[in-house]
């Protein structure tokens, strides 16, 4: 096997890659806004061997709420079997509380319910959450489907907690759909962008 090499020898300063190397582009698919919603939800097909979601400044409309996901096989029952693990790190505005936690409260082990992304949303001005899942290979009827994800807020208690999740949903059916939903509650403002990766 040949090597291939950028044009330029400082990475800073390619202008253009040879045939046959790719950068795994993020293709924008789908735009949804929040305005007092009760769920976000995206439809997916084979196109993409892998979905990214990114949600910005997402705000709940009750206090002390998480932001949830799942998702269907038949775009209509979000309750795939899943297993998940979550960590977080958390500290207060005012300093103090700092905490490095494996959240076993948050683990889904063979649930159909709706797996944690991040806790503890407030509904101040300045409190909403940012981040992403990453999806892989839902389409496939082979194997189960893996995600990662990690997203951060200001929380309703006046601190910043960044969390990490990851887990797989237990099918070798293709997942169709991906529902966002608050614990509690509706999502009153924000984006959620679907990318397909090439």
């Amino acid at each position: 096997m040949a090597l291939k090499f950028a044009v330029n020898n400082s990475l800073s300063a390619i202008t253009s890659l040879p045939s046959g190397i790719s950068g795994g582009a993020l293709n924008l698919i789908s735009t949804q806004t929040a305005s007092a919603s009760a769920s976000l939800e995206f439809s997916m097909d084979s196109t993409y061997d892998s979905y990214v979601f990114k949600y910005i400044n997402l705000h709940p409309s009750s206090d002390n709420v998480n932001l949830t996901f799942q998702t269907s096989t038949d775009g209509t029952n979000y309750n795939v079997t899943t297993t998940n693990t979550l960590f977080h790190a958390f500290h207060f505005e005012a300093d103090g509380g700092e905490e490095l936690v494996y959240d076993t409260n948050r683990d889904l082990a063979q649930s159909t319910s709706f797996t944690v992304l991040i806790d503890s949303l407030g509904t101040d001005n300045d409190q909403n959450a940012s981040g992403y899942i990453q999806l892989y290979n839902p389409s496939s009827t082979t194997f189960v489907k893996h995600f990662l994800a990690r997203g951060n807020t200001n929380t309703w208690n006046n601190g910043t907690i960044d969390c990490y999740s990851a887990g797989y949903f237990n099918t070798t059916s293709a997942i169709t759909n991906l529902k966002f939903q608050m614990s509690s509650g509706n999502i009153d403002d924000g984006i959620i962008k679907m990318y397909g990766v090439s």
